[in-house]
């Protein structure tokens, strides 16, 4: 096994993850770093989720986080999961294991101590390694070289290790995107095209995750056209047809310094027919906010050919926010820069108006409750938006009388 060192970092010194650390070693147990902080770190990227392995039994590792007057989360305790939190930052900590039976979907699992048996069970090499608290690092499969090459490979047989989790196909993808460089392995991509019928096996959950991870890579775009290439994206997301509209999306993000959103980068990839759309949310188990994005897109549009008053209109409905993405994907499917950017600002620089009259105005003007109180109310809003909201609650309630007037 390859053992190096680096110099401890910030996140690792820090009070809160020094007193995780401190409760599991005072129990008397190993605990290293793994997954993204130290990929992270090695490449000199910032840190997210900190996650911790030890060879402590998960009752052990509750009864170390609580003695140490830490909060402690059973999140998964049967696969060996424990949240601790420590100055409201969160630790997962998962005891070693390896696997005893594998259907392509789920590992029954058997925790162990042994260290590199946990790290032969992992999917990728770069996923393999893990560092000691003074900075000691372990890497079993050459992790660092690969990381540093761009190169994602699986550990070990490529075939065998996506025929144990199928999903691992997946990640090869998603940590294509966020890790790897060209030329990708062809030993892995090879596997991936000839196990990629097998994802329909996946549930939506699992598979919902990898995508929006995948999507949420700077640039995602050279990782879906090997997607492509290799039949992968045609056997789970024969929808998103659109690459040519994303390239374009992401492009936009980066000149505007826009914030990356997954669930946007999705949307401009699908078949924009909303029959397909509720399948892809359906199949994907979207949240009801996800799902109703999708929707929203599928049955709104702005562009700037519509007059001023009509995107007055839109933008006071569906509120900035919604506006905002309306534009964002219209630019990017349109493919020119002709109007956008002034729809975009006016997202950006648009305050929220309230309208200054109700129902209870309508009723003490003697109207009967029904329709007719929402028709009216309707038709002095449509004046108000109009004339771009500038009158008053006196000036719309005298319009509102002239209305009822008519009504006679």
């Amino acid at each position: 096994m390859s053992v190096d060192k680096i110099a401890p970092q910030p996140w690792m010194t820090k009070p809160e993850t020094g007193a995780v650390i401190a409760a599991l070693e005072g129990g008397g147990y190993t605990a290293r770093f793994v997954g993204g902080c130290v990929r992270d770190t090695l490449l000199s990227r910032s840190i997210g989720d900190i996650d911790i392995a030890t060879d402590a039994l998960p009752d052990a590792v509750l009864k170390c986080i609580e003695d140490a007057g830490l909060r402690a989360i059973p999140t998964g305790l049967a696969h060996g999961t424990i949240t601790a939190v420590a100055g409201g930052t969160s630790y997962e900590i998962t005891t070693l294991r390896h696997d005893v039976e594998t259907d392509g979907r789920r590992a029954k699992v058997q925790f162990t101590d042994d260290w590199e048996g946990d790290a032969a069970r992992r999917d990728l090499t770069i996923n393999a390694m893990s560092m000691a608290p003074d900075g000691t690092l372990y890497d079993p499969f050459d992790g660092r070289a690969d990381l540093a090459a761009g190169r994602i490979r699986f550990v070990g047989n490529a075939h065998d290790r996506i025929v144990e989790d199928v999903l691992r196909l997946l990640r090869y993808f998603r940590f294509y995107a966020h890790y790897g460089a060209p030329p990708s392995d062809t030993t892995a991509l090879g596997a991936c095209r000839a196990l990629a019928s097998r994802l329909p096996s996946l549930s939506g959950e699992r598979v919902r995750v990898e995508v929006l991870k995948l999507l949420a890579a700077p640039n995602p775009l050279p990782t879906l056209v090997l997607m492509q290439e290799t039949n992968v994206l045609q056997a789970f997301l024969p929808e998103a047809v659109a690459l040519s509209d994303l390239e374009r999306l992401v492009t936009i993000e980066a000149d505007h310094a826009l914030a990356v959103d997954a669930i946007r980068r999705l949307t401009i990839l699908l078949d924009s027919d909303i029959k397909a759309l509720a399948q892809v949310a359906d199949r994907l188990r979207l949240s009801n906010a996800e799902r109703g994005y999708l929707l929203m897109i599928a049955t709104e549009t702005v562009s700037p050919a519509l007059g001023a008053a009509a995107l007055r209109r839109i933008i006071y409905r569906l509120g900035a926010g919604s506006f905002r993405e309306l534009v964002l994907l219209g630019w990017a499917r349109e493919g020119t820069n002709s109007g956008w950017p002034t729809l975009l600002n006016l997202a950006d620089n648009w305050t929220p108006k309230t309208f200054p009259v109700n129902g209870v105005d309508v009723l003490e003007r003697g109207v009967a409750s029904g329709p007719a109180v929402g028709d009216l109310l309707q038709s002095v809003e449509a004046w108000w938006i109009d004339g771009e909201f500038a009158a008053s609650h006196d000036e719309c309630l005298a319009r509102l009388d002239q209305k009822i007037a008519k009504r006679g």
